[in-house]
């Protein structure tokens, strides 16, 4: 068997589950279509070493799917009608019967939600709650530690359920903590930053962070305080596609945004991002 028909039979073991992750992330069948499409493209570029087809495949059709999302929400479109309960799909010569599939397997109500998510929340929930996708492997398809992962998933399905995002005392106990943070950082308060980080706190910046002078990765307590300390100064609290963090502003323009993951009284996480697209498709909210 030639490797070329060996990797050609492989994604077709494979397409029919990438076009179901792809409908749900994507809520269009030709979209779908296109994704997965793309992602055999990918598949025959790339130079063998794939140990693992099926999840190679899953991460790049979920980046695919990711970047037609935010691509989306940047031309501000929205493939579902909720107010008239129909679906509309990003080709618009889509027949009934094909609107009338996509409702069957999909599930309108759903979908209708789904469309309300943020593009990373979104993914984080399909692949996860639908797929069973591991946090590790869903953090590095959205460039985010595992714990960050975790909680989009779970603010996602809080929204899917119908549930309030997040009660009002405990988004007042989460922001505290992050203001505390920020304010200790700015003072150089060691002490202050020591008791708001839990003892195993895990730092992550992406490669762009990296390139502005960041470490790529920190674990501990002491060793995040270390390195926050005295910094932060052009930092500014902030709601980044709803989650509590830091919007770092240089010259006017946002150039890094810090995601912040409390639990109880401590920061647990902290995912540095400057990736230039990432920042344009992000909702920020200043606090």
């Amino acid at each position: 068997m030639s490797e070329k028909k060996f990797w050609a039979d492989r994604f077709e073991a494979e397409r029919g589950r990438l076009c179901s992750v792809a409908l749900r992330m994507l809520g269009s069948h030709a979209e779908a279509e296109d994704a997965v499409q793309e992602a055999w493209f990918r598949l025959e570029r790339a130079e063998g070493g794939i140990e693992n087809p099926a999840g190679w495949l899953t991460t790049v059709v979920g980046r695919i799917c990711l970047d037609m999302l935010r691509a989306r929400s940047r031309r501000r479109e929205d493939p579902i009608d909720g107010g008239k309960g129909e679906v509309q799909h990003a080709d618009p010569s889509a027949s009934a019967d094909e609107q009338a599939a996509l409702a069957d397997s999909v599930g309108l109500a759903l979908l209708v939600v789904l469309e309300r998510l943020a593009p990373a929340e979104r993914l984080a929930f399909v692949l996860h709650d639908m797929f069973d996708v591991p946090f590790e492997e869903i953090g590095r398809i959205v460039d985010r530690s595992p714990v960050a992962a975790r909680q989009l998933a779970s603010r996602a399905r809080r929204r899917v359920q119908g549930l309030p995002e997040t009660p009002a005392a405990d988004y007042d106990r989460r922001k505290n903590v992050v203001a505390a943070f920020l304010a200790a950082s700015r003072d150089g308060d060691f002490s202050g930053l020591l008791a708001v980080l839990d003892p195993d706190v895990v730092f992550h910046a992406d490669a762009d962070a990296v390139r502005l002078g960041s470490l790529a990765e920190m674990h501990g307590a002491q060793a995040v305080a270390t390195n926050f300390k005295g910094k932060a100064t052009a930092a500014k609290l902030a709601l980044i596609d709803g989650q509590l963090g830091l919007a770092v502003i240089l010259g006017g323009q946002l150039k890094v945004v810090v995601l912040i993951e409390v639990e109880g009284e401590r920061i647990v996480a902290i995912d540095s991002i400057a990736d230039p697209a990432l920042l344009t498709a992000v909702e920020v909210a200043y606090l």
